[in-house]
């Protein structure tokens, strides 16, 4: 991708001075190339001075909370700089957002690969190998929730008390706010949400202890490494926040294809089969936390109801000419879909 291309999203020679500024690589940017991951943000991948950086940007059409969602981003990341959690390491952020025109970050790239892309040859050819993916999975969901979030400088960054009290209301509002975009026929097309959100407010558990949440824990936002099955990089940290840890677990299981359950059609690796079950995976989990995982119903089903309302964000910007229209679609069938599990779930399939 030509640095011409790439001028619409970013000003490539005012970029090359910034990093040379401070001093982490001199001469002009080369090999710009625009990464897949992320429904919302762009990704570059620039070089400059024989070395490679990751910029993460807002989307093109930025969202109001773009900038400040970059922001927090990287104070996460920075934040993690000295744990056991994978993830990109970040090298330096723009937080103000009138230098280029929005807030953004640098981190290093990752060496890995998505599992939604497909699998290597390695990890194709072996069973063994797709289970520990599975596990190793749980193993850095469980890794971010030992974090001490204050210890690592995150006091502040959420609200720890009463988030899971809030969580129905906040995404409630989420979504009725999708009705500015013209066009969106509503949330009718979605199926029983006044019967979730019942009985999420009715039977709502204790709160675990307060760490960090990842917001979006799924198979589709972490690298493997090439050469076995353990983390490259947990990424896309946008929804990051302090609260309870187990709504990450929740988001797991809720996206995990298991037999019986409705298959949201999204978030497939193939082959699927030696992957662990669900309850392998919450058998990980329980054997290296403390917490209580006797409500794990209640968390799958607040993660199905909570990222049904995210995907349908987009199916209503595609409607506003916002999003493609194609991915609008794709996302809202996937939305019907973690509704129906969600229903199933608590038995008003």
């Amino acid at each position: 991708m030509s640095t011409e291309s790439i001028e619409p999203l970013i000003d490539v020679g005012r970029l090359s001075n910034w990093i040379s500024e401070r001093g982490l690589a001199a001469g002009p940017i080369t090999n710009v190339t625009r990464l897949g991951g992320g429904s919302q943000n762009v990704i570059l991948r620039i070089a400059q001075g024989g070395r490679d950086f990751v910029l993460r940007r807002p989307p093109a059409c930025p969202r109001a909370e773009s900038d400040e969602t970059m922001r927090r981003e990287a104070r996460v990341l920075g934040a993690l700089a000295h744990t056991d959690v994978p993830h990109p390491r970040l090298i330096a952020a723009c937080s103000d957002e009138k230098t280029f025109g929005f807030a953004f970050y640098l981190m290093e790239p990752v060496v890995g690969f998505n599992a939604l892309a497909g699998l290597p040859a390695l990890h194709t050819h072996s069973r063994a190998l797709r289970h520990r993916m599975g596990l190793a999975l749980v193993d850095g969901a469980a890794a971010l929730a030992r974090v001490d979030y204050r210890a690592v400088g995150l006091e502040g960054f959420g609200k720890a008390e009463g988030y899971l009290e809030r969580q129905v209301a906040r995404w409630r509002t989420q979504l009725a706010g999708y009705t500015a975009h013209a066009g969106w026929p509503g949330e009718g097309s979605l199926p029983g949400l006044s019967a979730l959100e019942e009985y999420l407010e009715r039977h709502r558990p204790a709160p675990s202890k307060p760490g960090i949440i990842h917001g979006d824990y799924s198979i589709g936002n972490v690298m493997y490494r090439h050469d076995c099955a353990e983390l490259a990089a947990i990424v896309d940290w946008e929804l990051a926040t302090i609260g309870d840890p187990l709504i990450d677990l929740g988001w797991i299981l809720a996206t995990w294809r298991t037999p019986g359950e409705v298959d949201i059609g999204v978030l497939r690796v193939e082959p699927f089969e030696g992957f662990p079950t669900a309850a392998e995976l919450i058998e990980r989990y329980a054997a290296q936390s403390e917490r209580d995982l006797s409500s794990m119903d209640w968390y799958v089903v607040m993660a199905c109801y909570k990222l049904a309302i995210i995907l349908e964000g987009t199916f209503a910007r595609a409607h506003a000419g916002r999003a493609a229209m194609a991915m609008g679609l794709k996302l809202h069938a996937a939305a019907i879909r973690l509704c129906e599990r969600a229903l199933q779930r608590i038995g008003r399939a």
